[in-house]
């Protein structure tokens, strides 16, 4: 099998092991992406139908090197010459793409069309808002959020708003978030939407239907789940409905890395895969290919304190590479100042600036660390910024949705003025209920020519290319014509709509019909790190939270102050061990992004919330050997550092 042989010893196993329940504990960056690459290759040579395999993960980016690589061996492969079609490939998707595939698949018995949609959280926020005020409560009082926040973590355990009213004990739960749920779920309904959560729950519930779980089971003989760790019950139970009596399930994980409690991830997930599928082989992944052997002894420390995991400890064969610098800063400011005039060195030095991370663990600490960045003349990136949550971008999207599905009363509202057609409150409110042939025949000439517009671009849906329909909608929808007449931010977001026409083209090569719904399912399962502009030659800035998954040469983790890294926010109030622990797999996940140097910084004196506070060295800084880590002496403009012996 010289196929193989890119694999060291423990990967080759792994990808040979192909029958029964199978778990890979992979360590941070041991070539997990890689191994289930090559055991699906070994699937596909051993006589295995690409369709009858499925390989699941959690970030679109992620999914989408899994399906690039997958396809790139089969292609270099000689000996397989299957020139694939669309529909013979493995199927490989997030969680909740494969979602909405099988709910589209089933959508009558849903009460819904193939095109449904999507709500994203501003559109769930909006109408648990209108659920709150329609109550005849002051939504300041109860924030929309934190109860879209309840219902949300409730849809993720499997609970729909029936069971919960069963369930459900308090008063605010029964009163507010209930009553709430119930109205929000009639809104979706009204709509011929789902909401985020929905697509996982949806999907389970038809799955536990038996004649559409024969289907899928049938279909998908081989199932590989990555990033196990972070399923919560939800996601656990489709793999587990999906796998079938087979038990040919590969799961891929870190238990080191499990860092999503706060929404849903449940740990016990992957420490239970044993028990839960009887017979199950494991194999340990430890051979890093991403750190230098410093930066790993000092995750191995780091984690070895935890209790919840399983043992392992990574190594290289790349050397021990540098030492870990240490910064003490006097503020964030001269913190802040480090990192930019380091982060400059390296850049004069070739470094290129995408290589660079700065991590943090509060959202809040980035404020300084822009304003260096700025100060410095540094390009610079903050993840988070999404593309498809800009206006411009979401109103030609809207024109695609609310052309297909008319029910989606959201997106009509969005842009049924948009550019300005003269639909007031009062004529809306009249179309909305039905009562068209009350408003003033000039209202209802507009209404008529706003649904041609709409017929034309559902015409065009269904027999050109997605990137052309983008274009007519640009076009014919007025927004051209309204944005390239107005202010350099009007030309701006003009540039961004003539990006999501580029971007459409991606989807260009998709069966007809397929490419739209495609790009519209994606850029509303779009995450954060889908956002990173690879062409933008830039330092990332984000928290340590949206670095998981990533790497980069060159990594600073600001902020390591007790209370702020390990974050106070963290610690329950029976003291469990476990929020403690979830903290120190954060900072491990962070020491682990790094492949050639890394760099730590705190600083003695922090403002937050206003209130200038005395730091103390986190404890993770603390628990790193001294012989890894190397002091940073070098004062920075600004303020007279002030240093501890650690």
């Amino acid at each position: 099998m010289t196929y193989l042989s890119d694999l060291n010893e423990k990967q080759r196993e792994a990808a040979q092991t192909t029958i029964g329940p199978v778990l890979i504990l992979a360590g941070a960056g041991a070539g997990k992406t890689k191994t289930v690459t090559y055991r699906i290759l070994h699937l596909i040579k051993q006589g295995t139908a690409p369709k009858n395999i499925l390989a699941i993960t959690f970030t679109n980016k992620a999914a989408k090197e899994m399906r690039e690589r997958v396809m790139a061996l089969i292609a270099k492969d000689k000996e397989l010459n299957l020139p694939l079609s669309f529909n013979e490939r493995p199927f490989v998707s997030t969680f909740h793409s494969l979602g909405v595939h099988i709910i589209k698949e089933n959508a009558q018995r849903l009460g819904l069309t193939r095109h449904f949609t999507i709500f994203d959280r501003s559109d769930s926020r909006r109408a648990v808002k209108a659920a709150v005020v329609e109550m005849g409560l002051d939504p300041k009082q109860y924030d929309p959020s934190v109860i879209l926040s309840i219902i949300s973590k409730e849809k993720g355990n499997c609970m729909n708003v029936d069971k919960f009213s069963e369930t459900v004990g308090n008063e605010y739960m029964r009163e507010i978030v209930w009553k709430a749920w119930q109205k929000y779920e009639v809104a979706l309904k009204k709509e011929k939407a789902l909401d985020f959560d929905d697509l996982l729950l949806k999907a389970k519930e038809l799955l536990e239907i038996e004649e559409v779980r024969i289907r899928y089971t049938s279909l998908w003989k081989y199932v590989h789940i990555d990033e196990y760790q972070d399923t919560n019950k939800v996601q656990y139970s489709i793999a587990k409905l999906i796998t079938g009596e087979s038990k040919n399930i590969c799961v891929v994980g870190d238990v080191d890395q499990n860092i999503y409690s706060w929404r849903g991830a449940d740990i016990k997930n992957i420490l239970n895969f044993e028990r839960d599928f009887p017979g199950a082989k494991m194999v340990t992944l430890e051979e890093n290919y991403r750190s230098t052997q410093t930066i790993l002894e000092a995750a191995n420390h780091i984690i070895k304190k935890n209790k919840n995991r399983f043992e392992k400890n990574l190594f290289t064969r790349q050397g021990p590479g540098e030492k870990i610098k240490l910064y003490q800063a006097f503020d964030e400011g001269d913190e802040a100042r480090f990192v930019a005039a380091t982060a400059a060195e390296l850049i004069e030095n070739g470094v290129d600036p995408r290589e660079i991370a700065v991590l943090y663990r509060a959202n809040f600490q980035s404020r300084a660390l822009e304003e260096a960045m700025i100060d410095k003349g540094l390009d610079y990136q903050v993840l988070g910024v999404k593309f498809f949550e800009r206006k411009e971008v979401r109103d030609v999207l809207s024109f695609v949705r609310a052309a297909l599905n008319r029910d989606s009363i959201t997106d009509i509202e969005r842009i049924i003025n948009v550019p300005p057609r003269g639909i007031g409150k009062v004529s809306m409110a009249k179309i909305f209920s039905g009562m068209i042939d009350a408003m003033s025949p000039a209202h209802q000439e507009k209404w008529r020519q706003f649904n041609v517009l709409l017929d034309e671009i559902r015409q065009k849906s269904e027999t050109e290319r997605p990137s052309e329909v983008v274009k007519f909608v640009v076009k014919y929808s007025g927004l051209e014509d309204m944005l390239k007449d107005g202010t350099d931010e009007d030309l701006e977001r003009l540039e961004n709509i003539k990006e999501l026409a580029s971007l459409a083209m991606r989807y260009d090569v998709m069966p007809q019909g397929e490419g739209i719904s495609k790009l519209l399912e994606d850029a509303a399962l779009a995450t954060d790190q889908d956002e990173m502009e690879e062409e933008k030659r830039a330092t990332r800035l984000m928290t340590v939270h949206a670095s998981k998954g990533l790497e980069f040469e060159y990594v600073f983790i600001t902020g390591l102050e007790q209370d702020l890294f390990p974050h106070r926010g963290m610690e329950s109030k029976n003291g469990s061990k476990r929020d403690e622990e979830e903290e120190r797999r954060l900072f491990y996940v962070a020491l682990t992004r790094a492949k050639k140097r890394l760099y730590l910084s705190y600083a003695s004196i922090r403002t937050i919330f206003g209130s200038r506070q005395m730091a103390v060295p986190s404890e993770f800084v603390l628990d790193i050997p001294d012989e890894h880590l190397a002091h940073e002496e070098k004062v920075r403009a600004g303020g007279k550092v002030i240093y501890f012996d650690i």
